[in-house]
């Protein structure tokens, strides 16, 4: 059984930064494609990032990139994305998947 479980989301003022983690354990961590979605209030769930298996190719969604990076430590089966120059509009939950397997989520609040 696939079990994720998020970490490292809090309150932060415009421009600063956060890294959120994802622990995976139950499945072989370091074939499958991982992602960051994320949802806002009042909003549909939305793909943020995804980095594949192997190569570790990333993806992000026009919103984010340039200053979000996933990135993967499958020695330590963990998922990774690094936030920087935050907006108010980052705010939402975030939710990393792996097959068809969610975490719990961590809250990204950005506000000054």
């Amino acid at each position: 059984q696939v079990q994720l479980v998020e970490s490292g989301g809090g309150l932060v003022q415009p421009g600063g930064s956060l890294r959120l983690s994802c622990a995976a354990s139950g499945t072989i961590f370091s074939i499958y494609t991982m992602s960051w979605y994320r949802q806002a209030p009042g909003k549909q769930r939305e793909l943020v990032a995804q980095i594949t298996g192997g190569p570790g190719i990333a993806n992000y969604a026009d919103s984010v990139r340039g200053r979000f990076t996933i990135s993967r430590d499958n020695a330590k089966n963990t998922l990774y994305l690094q936030m920087n120059s935050l907006k108010p509009e980052d705010t939402a939950v975030y939710y990393c998947r792996l097959i068809n397997s969610w975490g719990q989520g961590t809250q990204v609040t950005v506000s000054s």
